[in-house]
């Protein structure tokens, strides 16, 4: 005889399953993953230019990298969203394509498909580079925009909130993929 499902224990499970979630809607959890010691909490600003936005592949549209970068500081603290877009959660792509949009540059919404755009960068990572990472699997699983130098900022996992990382740190350097350079003269 089959015991009725219990509603609590439906709930715990999807609990379960969304807070072990990773970017790129993949359900994989990257093991070990980092976290702050601290969550901040979101900062306000200026968002950015809002203009329609372009194909980044078809467009000469230059943003003006130091403010794309502050947009994506001053989401700093929003939570994570699987399958978010927008400032009231983001995953790892959703925020990518948000913060680009809004200096009117046109992000495919996918990791794999953003890994595709835009030229390799080797070295020398600069403002608004995308910087992709191998967190759940073979390929692109995470993107993060570089702050320049050894900074980056993402929306790293279920658990966490927008924040700047360093590239070198063990775990983010073990996983680097490569960079893409969206547009630039």
């Amino acid at each position: 005889m089959s015991r009725p499902h219990s509603p609590g224990l439906l709930k715990i499970g999807l609990a379960t399953a969304t807070l072990f979630s990773a970017c790129a809607s993949t359900g994989a959890v990257p093991k070990p993953f980092p976290m702050p010691a601290q969550a901040s909490t979101p900062r306000t600003g200026s968002e950015g230019v809002s203009a329609t936005p372009t194909s980044a592949a078809t467009s000469g549209v230059q943003p003006n990298w130091y403010a794309l970068v502050g947009t994506a500081l001053d989401l700093r603290g929003v939570r994570y969203r699987e399958g978010g877009t927008d400032p009231q959660g983001f995953d790892c792509s959703g925020f990518t394509q948000y913060v680009f949009a809004r200096h009117g540059v046109a992000l495919p919404r996918a990791v794999r498909e953003q890994f595709t755009i835009g030229r390799e960068v080797r070295d020398d990572f600069v403002q608004g580079d995308l910087l992709f990472f191998k967190t759940t699997g073979p390929g692109a699983s995470h993107v993060a925009i570089s702050v320049g130098g050894d900074e980056f900022v993402h929306a790293p996992s279920s658990t966490g909130v927008v924040r700047v990382e360093h590239l070198s740190a063990r775990y983010w350097a073990r996983r680097f993929l490569g960079a893409r350079r969206i547009t630039r003269p």
